[in-house]
């Protein structure tokens, strides 16, 4: 298991979250958790995770990408993914998510929309 790692930036009013390592039970959900939890207490109401560098995501990683995403929506932000890895990409396709999730191929066409 790899550890999660987040970067932040912000371009103008979004703010993306570069992950690097895995969204698993345990460490990765909670770490992920932690990091959109704060940024919704600041005001933060758009989010992008870039998912290029995400190397495995399980079903509490993805029960804690559906939580960011209701409580993001219910203050009136957007939360998308970009860069989804062929791998969870298709796991997405198979949880019937990818209608659910914001989903774009880069971080300029995420902005764009």
């Amino acid at each position: 298991m790899v550890k999660l790692i987040i970067s932040e930036r912000k371009i103008e009013e979004t703010l993306i979250l570069d992950l690097s390592g895995d969204i698993t039970f345990s460490e990765g959900n909670v770490v992920l958790r932690k990091a959109i939890r704060r940024l919704i207490g600041e005001g933060q109401k758009k989010i992008i995770l870039n998912m290029e560098n995400v190397g495995y995501l399980d079903s509490s990683g993805i029960g804690e990408m559906v939580s960011a995403f209701v409580a993001i929506s219910r203050e009136g932000g957007s939360f998308k993914l970009i860069n989804l890895p062929t791998r969870i990409y298709e796991l997405l396709i198979i949880c019937k998510l990818l209608t659910v999730f914001d989903v774009s191929e880069n971080t300029r066409n995420a902005l764009a929309k």
